[in-house]
């Protein structure tokens, strides 16, 4: 028999739980466009119609008007692009966050010690989920709404009670 250190508990084990999370954006880039279009046709259609009164000074914040609306679509878009991933195992939660700048932030516990805390209002319904471990809080969840939060939290609460629960040898499979 030879001794090997080939064994890592770590690997080949079965996920939980796994969700990415994305901030939600109602506009994509075909309406995006379809309004930038839009815009400029009315600011071009006013702006033509002011200088045609004599006002042509006006034509010039019209066009600022329309740079102004473009660059804060464009920030929104921009922060579109973070991402938070929450993966359970039975010997590891991980919280790995990605800015929308590209800032990598990863989180990693023991499931076994983590409880889901949350904060809300009766009538708004929960505001924060947190996830706290040995005195660290992490916020999870922040750009969903109220029902994800609740069904998103009710979600990881179960599959942090199966991995709390341990394996179970099923002989069957």
């Amino acid at each position: 028999m030879t001794a090997s250190n080939d064994f890592d508990p770590t690997l080949d084990q079965p996920t939980l739980f796994s969700a990415r999370v994305t901030p939600h954006r109602s506009l994509n880039r075909t309406g995006f466009l379809v309004l930038m279009i839009f815009i400029g046709g009315v600011s071009f259609v006013a702006g033509i119609a002011f200088m045609l009164m004599g006002a042509w000074p006006v034509v010039g914040f019209f066009g600022l008007d329309v740079l102004v609306i473009y660059w804060a679509f464009r920030v929104n878009f921009r922060s579109a692009d973070a991402t938070e991933d929450i993966m359970v195992t039975p010997t590891e939660l991980r919280v790995r966050r990605i800015s929308h700048r590209g800032h990598l932030m990863e989180w990693s516990c023991n499931p076994l010690w983590v409880q889901l805390e949350q904060t809300g209002d009766p009538e708004f319904g929960i505001e924060r989920l947190y996830l706290v471990s040995r005195g660290h809080r992490v916020s999870i969840g922040q750009v969903l709404g109220p029902d994800e939060k609740a069904s998103f939290a009710k979600a990881l609460l179960a599959a942090l009670q199966v991995a709390k629960r341990g394996p179970t040898y099923n002989p069957v499979v």
